[in-house]
């Protein structure tokens, strides 16, 4: 039997507020993460979008699939506002979900407020340092 390290992939079942964001991650739920996270109504996943300044439909998959809990996404761009592509636009649209991109610094603090109104909110938030 062979031991070492197991390797998962980054979940937390579960709602949480995001408690601090910056130095490439984010801290929630008495824990810390480095790199993006895409918060949804199933949990809160470590997220790695194949282009971070290009977003795509492939990069929100796991949205997708859970788009009749979701009404709104919000899209922590990074530093800076960065206009969602038109072709993720389309399909966040045709799936229902209405989409608000903004710095992922007021992408956290909306997220916290609609959450504490339980609100059907997610959040696919970019790491910033």
């Amino acid at each position: 039997m062979a031991s070492g390290i197991v390797m998962r992939e980054a979940h937390f079942p579960g709602r949480a507020p995001i408690d601090a964001y910056g130095n490439g991650g984010f801290r929630f739920a008495d824990m810390s993460h480095r790199g993006s996270l895409l918060c949804l109504p199933s949990g809160v996943y470590g997220w790695e979008p194949e282009n971070p300044v290009a977003l795509a439909p492939g990069d929100f998959s796991r949205l997708l699939a859970e788009a009749g809990d979701v009404e709104i996404l919000l899209v922590g761009t990074g530093k800076n506002l960065r206009p969602l592509p038109a072709e993720l636009r389309a399909a966040l649209r045709q799936a229902g979900i209405s989409a608000d991109p903004m710095s992922t610094g007021a992408a956290v603090r909306t997220y916290n407020v609609l959450l504490a109104e339980d609100r059907a909110v997610a959040a696919a938030l970019i790491a910033v340092d």
